[in-house]
């Protein structure tokens, strides 16, 4: 019985957090849906953990998808996309990279930018 390791899709809203798995885990999520926010994060990280639940808002509460990226667990991913500092947030619409802001961004900034891309 075979069974879709990525079992995400974009038929139905997200309204949590997903937390990616790798690599191409990253491409599919940004692959089937239309606006999706990164958050490279570390566990240890202070401000990691106050935008956490900004996030989780915003999975609700907005179209665009969240996804997580923990950088101990996928340094090679993080480097990839030039994570120099955490948390470091990625919005890509259309499966295009179109913003990297590093540091914590107010809740309005973060649906201002995933709504811009929605609507």
């Amino acid at each position: 019985m075979a069974t879709d390791a990525y079992p995400e899709s974009n038929d139905d809203p997200i309204d949590e957090p997903i937390h990616v798995e790798g690599g191409d885990h990253l491409e599919a999520i940004v692959d089937e849906h239309d606006v999706v926010l990164v958050d490279f994060y570390a566990d240890w990280c202070g401000p990691c953990k106050m935008l956490e639940p900004v996030l989780e808002e915003l999975a609700r509460e907005t179209e665009g998808v969240i996804a997580k990226v923990d950088v101990d667990e996928h340094q090679q991913l993080a480097g990839a996309y030039g994570v120099r500092g955490v948390p470091t947030l990625v919005l890509f619409a259309d499966g295009e990279q179109v913003e990297q802001h590093t540091g914590a961004l107010p809740a309005d900034r973060l649906r201002d930018l995933i709504q811009g891309h929605t609507e």
